[in-house]
């Protein structure tokens, strides 16, 4: 699991929360760490300190003009961590992408010459099950499906699923679900607790040990360009994205090894 993209068709589940933070805590980890933004609102550039509106190359530039991303990249407010971004240039790109030769494997292709340089490359996937999240799909290893512990949590779920077996089937044959993150936990709250329950009843073994909470930091982080290791490092959003981080770093390399094997659904 080196390239992860994370996807979920249902917006506001935490996926660019989960995408940044994540980046960043394994940045600070010492990984050496490439976030690609691929989703048209630009939040997980916004969410690193990027401006969206002053970008003059994107990862539309990649896709659509065929710029190596290697001129794309730019750097982050940590060490470790590179970033490509993306702005609204990106919602065109699916349109222009359609006649294209090969439109399913534009970041793939684009990705095989600079996947070496990083230790992980997340991708940010935008709220849709559109080319851009075939695109996403067909390069990495494993997708992560972050789900929110709240009613109808599930709802949508099994079309992601048809869609990556679709991937797998006819594009990407080596792609697993790498895991599920539940996002938004509130243990005050009854409901929270019972979705829980259900995603691992749902996913079982694939959920991620570490559950995100519900956090005004971690909603004000973005807002400042910050991720939350940054924001503050010794809220509970930062302890909690650590945890979920490391879990991640085990994970993969005990599939790495073969030590470890999910089941796909």
């Amino acid at each position: 699991m080196k390239i992860i993209s994370f996807c979920n068709q249902k917006g506001g589940v935490g996926k660019t929360t989960s995408t940044v933070n994540i980046s960043a805590a394994l940045a600070n980890m010492g990984k050496r760490v490439l976030l690609i933004d691929l989703d048209p609102q630009g939040n997980a550039g916004s969410g690193l300190g990027l401006n969206k509106y002053h970008i003059e190359k994107s990862v539309y530039h990649a896709l659509v003009g065929n710029m190596p991303l290697s001129e794309i990249i730019h750097k982050s407010n940590l060490p470790n961590l590179f970033m490509i971004p993306a702005n609204r240039d990106l919602i065109g790109a699916e349109i222009e992408l359609v006649s294209s030769f090969s439109r399913e494997t534009k970041l793939k292709n684009a990705l095989a010459e600079i996947s070496a340089e990083f230790d992980y490359i997340l991708i940010d996937c935008p709220p849709s099950l559109n080319l851009l999240t075939v695109n996403a799909l067909t390069a990495s290893d494993a997708v992560i499906i972050p789900v929110q512990c709240e009613y109808y949590a599930l709802e949508g779920i099994s079309e992601l699923v048809h869609t990556i077996d679709l991937i797998r089937q006819n594009l990407n044959p080596s792609l697993i679900i790498g895991g599920i993150i539940a996002t938004m936990f509130d243990a005050r709250n009854n409901l929270s607790h019972q979705v829980v329950e259900e995603i691992k009843n749902y996913f079982k073994e694939k959920v991620f040990n570490t559950i995100i909470p519900r956090s005004v930091k971690l909603s004000e982080s973005p807002s400042h360009g910050l991720p939350i290791q940054l924001y503050d490092p010794k809220s509970r959003g930062a302890t909690t994205y650590e945890l979920l981080s490391q879990e991640l770093v085990v994970r993969s390399e005990q599939i790495q090894k073969g030590g470890l094997t999910l089941v796909n659904l």
